[in-house]
């Protein structure tokens, strides 16, 4: 038999396809999380970390070097709520203070511990919780359920690439 590159894109047109469909789930699902509002990507990691929290912990803190970033969630577990709000927002809006500059020195799996635990301080009532009635966006809702449908390793792959982007890297020129 003869092998042809028309033989080998027909015959293995199924797993690149596939691997497209892959690249663009996570490429779409990211796309629509970063065009939300600040709020919004706030709502969505809240829901995400607090409904799918305990499948993403152990990828996240495996790795992690938790240690690092506990200095920065007492410093915001010590604001009052409006300043923990605004805390969270300069690090989605990417905002050049402190918190979002010791935040941006983290690596990418620290990050996704980072929000793990704050999520975790949120739901004890230690962080500014979601206001009570908050109704999240209709793109925020999709993005969620996008999520939702992603394989476990999609959407590890979602949620480090959000929040490696927060932040600030205090190296950058």
């Amino acid at each position: 038999m003869t092998f042809t590159s028309d033989s080998a894109s027909t015959r293995f047109s199924g797993t690149f396809n596939y691997s497209n469909q892959t690249i663009d789930a996570v490429s779409s699902t990211i796309a629509v999380f970063k065009a939300l509002s600040v709020d919004d990507q706030l709502a969505v990691l809240w829901y995400a970390y607090t409904e799918m929290g305990k499948s993403i912990t152990p990828a996240a803190t495996g790795a992690a070097r938790l240690q690092l970033a506990e200095g920065l969630l007492n410093q915001i577990k010590k604001m009052s709520h409006a300043e923990q709000l605004e805390a969270m927002r300069d690090l989605a809006g990417q905002k050049n203070t402190q918190v979002s500059r010791s935040y941006g020195i983290f690596s990418a799996n620290t990050k996704l511990a980072f929000w793990y635990e704050l999520a975790e301080l949120m739901a004890k009532g230690f962080v500014v919780p979601v206001p009570p009635g908050y109704q999240i966006s209709r793109d925020g809702a999709q993005v969620l359920q996008t999520l939702k449908e992603l394989d476990f390793g999609q959407q590890i792959t979602v949620f480090r690439k959000v929040v490696t982007e927060m932040g600030v890297d205090p190296l950058a020129d």
